[in-house]
């Protein structure tokens, strides 16, 4: 027996990263999944963008656990194309249990510099497409009248702010208060809402040169290995540099589950005690 048996889960940003990790997570549990992904690059950052082979994949993994999967490439900044895919994962697989908003970008420049583009773009895709994440699932989940889990991933950015960050840190707070916010209003159908605070997390929106050189002013051509040692010393309480996404994984896993069925309105730092070093 799964922890999620004949449960549905949507993720966003389910293409690679951590959305693809919640995903296999979730259907090794038991649940179906609805794997969203806008799987084309966006302009303000400086990494790829995932592809449609690689929510093709991502899919993949999902049937290899004996569960079903519903694929769709949607950009969560168009509510319109959400809220279709979001019925037709519906329809196909025959309810909705969980929501997992994961989808985000992220990019850098001091409050001062950053651009407008930059401003907006993180906006649009790290706060405003949670809202309109939420906005096409709660629906569903109010009409089916059997409660269900909105977990919300934000950031130890979320909590507390960071240098050079500013937009970013500004949309994960945001998303802190969404969770907040939606815990109440939804408690009376019995849908819980969460966030959850990782700290770095080895994706490839941290693994490029760009956050190498951010880590690493002081080199040239600053390597992984020198990313690693930077985040070693600077970031963490517990020995590490960063997270697995796994690691993430787990804790939505426990926030779908009913382990945590009376669990609304936290934010659940991940994070190998990143928000309490000194």
């Amino acid at each position: 027996m799964g922890r999620l048996d004949n449960k549905v889960a949507l993720v966003t940003g389910a293409a690679r990263g951590q959305g693809r990790s919640h995903a296999i997570r979730l259907a090794e549990e038991g649940a179906d999944i609805i794997a969203i992904d806008i799987c084309a690059d966006v302009d303000t950052t400086e990494y790829p963008g995932a592809t449609v082979e690689d929510l093709d994949e991502t899919a993949r993994y999902v049937e290899k656990t004996g569960r079903r999967a519903v694929t769709a490439v949607v950009d969560v900044r168009n509510l319109k194309d959400l809220e279709k895919a979001v019925r037709d994962g519906v329809e196909e697989l025959g309810r909705l249990d969980t929501v997992v908003a994961n989808a985000g970008i992220f990019s850098s420049a001091p409050l001062h510099e950053l651009t407008e583009q930059q401003w907006d773009e993180m906006i649009a895709i790290n706060l405003t497409g949670v809202w309109k994440t939420m906005r096409a699932t709660v629906p569903i989940l109010i009409e089916q009248g059997e409660g269900g889990s909105i977990i919300l991933i934000s950031s130890t950015g979320g909590l507390q702010g960071f240098p050079n960050f500013a937009h970013y840190v500004a949309a994960k707070h945001g998303v802190t208060g969404l969770a907040r916010t939606a815990s109440n209003e939804l408690g009376q159908y019995s849908i819980r809402a969460n966030s959850i605070h990782p700290t770095s997390v080895l994706t490839d929106m941290i693994d490029h040169e760009a956050m190498y050189k951010l880590f690493r002013p002081d080199l040239e051509h600053p390597t992984h290995e020198d990313f690693r040692e930077a985040c070693q010393t600077g970031m963490n309480v517990l020995p590490t540099p960063w997270l697995e996404p796994v690691d993430i994984s787990n804790a939505v896993l426990w926030l779908a589950s009913d382990e945590s069925r009376y669990v609304t309105g936290i934010a659940l730092p991940v994070d190998a005690g990143a928000l309490s070093k000194v």
